[in-house]
């Protein structure tokens, strides 16, 4: 653990009003988010649906079929992703066959190793129950198996933000770290991706980005050989969940250089006495980094059964992106789905990242250095709108840095009020008007009230937000609680619909 010590300048707690001790202040705290996170849990949404089929397949066709087909996982798709991938009679195009005779399926599998122990319960479960007499099916399309998908995307979920929290608070008082914590929460785009689209793998990113940094910063001041593979693990399980996430290593590749630097200092004596010497730092990076190797296999294999080539992404080629005139604009402003335009408060998590950066650079450097790079590395992709994509569905993986800058700037904002009763209703009230303004934009992409693909008219947006969105709300709520399959065919059909008169790019 980091002490007051070592950083300063920070308050790690509030300063007691009462006798309640600050433990038992934290408890109260995580008991409120988890409160929140159970009375959430009816917007769960245990549909499978576009990306989210390749994901959820490489769970479900090894547990019920023990291969890699994903044929009947292509049937069960909704339309606008099975269209286009099978021929009149259900069967696979040939276009869809890789050369070793499989679907192709880019996807990750990272959120299927974090869905499995969820899944395999509910397996035994559906088989104990047909056993017994039930007629539910055990193919891993029944109600049982999504339910279960939906619950295990959420939980990851909350375990990230309840990370993310705890890192805050070490730094900012906890009520600055709780608002941040519920802001990011309700007014990013992470609701649409633990609740209503589970099954994308952008939930499972935003938690295991989450678990890499708590831990990083856990042992940073002295990182044990034995603490180095636990990090490898996660680094693992990380990059098999959202390959973008390798950019979050840019955090702990300048703590290494920092280490290397140390090491090759002329006076080892001027050296802090924790600093390691060059043989202690070559062994653990070299066993941190095949461990890494090992723990990718499950990629590696995926990759080597379904393309034949452990090394084939199946994405577009890196000498077709973007590496000469990236998209640095356009990915934060662009009304296709530019991360600020349609996420305005992660502005001031930005900010918040660049004063903490200032405040502490010996952890804000690494952080900040992990976003830039993250960044840098869409800004560089072609498809960085992320085509069907609420916001800009990438920058999900950065939940806790967004939650660390947010509670920065709150607490740097709360200094300018000379009381801080109202610094604290200010900006609750701020933060209010972005949680509702993000929920309005939320309904109007989800019902497809705006396009799901592509640019989007902010005039028309601000429109819906004042007169269609009051009218229609209240209704559709009403349905998705209590006829969601009803409605969600109602989605799925708006969404065909906009797909045929705006086809996308080929």
């Amino acid at each position: 653990m980091l002490g007051i010590s070592e950083f300063g300048g920070y308050s790690f707690v509030d300063q007691p009003e009462s006798s309640t001790s600050p433990v038992r202040r934290f408890r109260k705290s995580e008991l409120l988010l988890l409160l929140l996170f159970l009375f959430s849990l009816p917007f769960l949404n245990s549909w499978v649906r576009g990306d989210g089929v390749g994901y959820y397949a490489f769970a479900r066709a090894p547990l019920i079929q023990h291969n890699l087909d994903f044929t009947e996982d292509y049937r069960h798709a909704n339309e606008s992703f099975r269209g286009p991938r099978l021929d009149e009679n259900g069967q696979p195009k040939s276009a869809f066959r890789t050369p070793t005779g499989h679907l192709d399926n880019h996807f990750t599998v990272g959120p299927a190793i974090l869905w499995m122990p969820f899944l395999f319960l509910t397996h035994a479960g559906v088989l104990l129950a047909r056993a017994l007499g039930s007629s539910v099916a055990a193919d891993g399309f029944s109600t049982p198996y999504r339910v279960t998908m939906a619950f295990a995307t959420a939980f990851y979920a909350f375990l990230g933000l309840l990370l993310a929290f705890r890192l805050a608070r070490q730094y900012v008082e906890e009520r600055w770290a709780f608002l941040a914590t519920l802001s990011i929460w309700w007014a990013s785009s992470l609701p649409v991706y633990m609740y209503f689209n589970p099954s994308w793998s952008h939930a499972h990113s935003a938690f295991v980005v989450a678990l890499f940094l708590w831990y990083w910063h856990e042992t940073l001041s002295s990182r044990s050989l034995p603490q180095w593979l636990v990090l490898a693990l996660i680094t693992g399980l990380m990059l098999n969940v959202y390959y973008p996430n390798a950019m979050i290593l840019a955090a702990l590749a300048i703590e290494v250089f920092r280490q290397y630097f140390l090491a090759f200092r002329p006076d080892p004596s001027a050296a802090p006495a924790s600093a390691l010497r060059l043989p202690q730092l070559l062994v653990r990076h070299f066993l941190f980094a095949a461990v890494v190797l090992i723990c990718l296999l499950p990629t590696l294999i995926t990759r080597y059964f379904i393309y034949g080539n452990p090394f084939e992404s199946g994405y577009t080629s890196l000498r077709d992106w973007l590496w000469f005139s990236p998209a640095f604009f356009d990915v934060l402003f662009s009304s296709n789905h530019g991360l600020l335009a349609w996420t305005p408060i992660l502005l001031l998590a930005i900010l918040g990242l660049f004063v903490f950066w200032r405040r502490q650079p010996r952890v804000g450097a690494p952080l900040l250095a992990a976003f830039l790079a993250f960044y840098l590395f869409i800004a560089c992709y072609p498809d960085w709108a992320g085509i069907s994509s609420y916001g800009n569905r990438f920058f999900v993986s950065l939940t806790p840095l967004f939650i660390l800058g947010l509670a920065v700037f709150l607490e740097r904002i709360a200094q300018l009020f000379r009381s801080r009763r109202v610094a604290l209703a200010s900006v609750s009230a701020v933060l209010a008007l972005f949680v509702f303004w993000n929920a309005g934009l939320m309904f109007q992409w989800g019902s497809h009230l705006i396009l799901s693909r592509g640019s989007v008219s902010f005039s028309e947006i601000i429109h819906n937000q004042f007169f269609v969105v009051p009218r229609q709300i209240t209704a559709d709520l009403q349905r998705y609680i209590f006829k969601r399959k009803a409605l969600m065919q109602q989605i799925e059909d708006r969404d065909i619909q906009q797909l045929e008169k705006n086809p996308p790019p080929p």
